[in-house]
C-alpha cells in the first residue's frame, strides 16, 4: 500500500513522525482525509484527535489547533499542542474537561462573567485529549 510521510510538530518537539496510509483531520473548513499523492493544501486545524491510519490500524493524536501543509509526498502538522495517548495524563485531562464544562454551564445560567471563547477552547482541547485516550466522544 502507498504511504505518505507525516510529521507532527509542537513548539518544543517532534511529536510524531512516520510513513502512514491516511490521515483524517478536522480543519477550519471541515473534516479532511489525506491520502498519498494528495493535492497541495494549507489549512488551519481545530482542537481534535487526529486519526492516523498505519499498517491497517488507527492511532489517535490529540492536537490543540494549528496548521497543516500537505504536499503529494508529505504532511506537515504544526500544532500549538500535540500529544500521543501515552503522554496524556487522563486524570488531569478529565479535570480540565469538567472545569471548562462547569464554567460554560455557569456562564449560560448567568452565574458568572467569564471569557466564553477561552472556556470553549479549553473544553475542546480537553475533549481532544480524552478522545485520544478513548475516554470521551468529541
Amino acid at each position: 500500500m502507498a504511504t505518505i510521510k507525516l510529521e507532527i510538530v509542537s513548539p518544543d518537539k517532534v511529536v510524531y513522525a512516520a510513513d502512514i496510509e491516511m490521515l483524517i483531520v478536522r480543519s477550519t473548513a471541515g473534516e479532511l482525509g489525506i491520502l498519498p499523492h494528495h493535492a497541495p493544501l494549507v489549512t488551519g486545524l481545530i482542537p481534535h484527535a487526529m486519526r492516523v491510519k498505519i499498517d491497517g490500524a488507527e492511532k489517535l493524536v490529540a492536537v490543540g489547533g494549528g496548521f497543516m501543509e500537505v504536499q503529494p509526498d508529505k504532511i506537515s502538522v504544526l500544532a500549538s499542542v500535540a500529544e500521543l495517548p501515552e503522554d496524556i495524563d487522563e486524570e488531569r485531562a478529565q479535570k480540565a474537561f469538567n472545569r471548562a464544562k462547569k464554567r460554560i454551564d455557569d456562564y449560560k445560567a448567568g452565574g458568572v462573567d467569564i471569557n466564553i471563547i477561552r472556556a470553549e477552547a479549553a473544553l475542546k482541547r480537553a475533549a481532544a485529549r480524552l478522545t485520544a485516550l478513548g475516554k470521551h466522544g468529541e
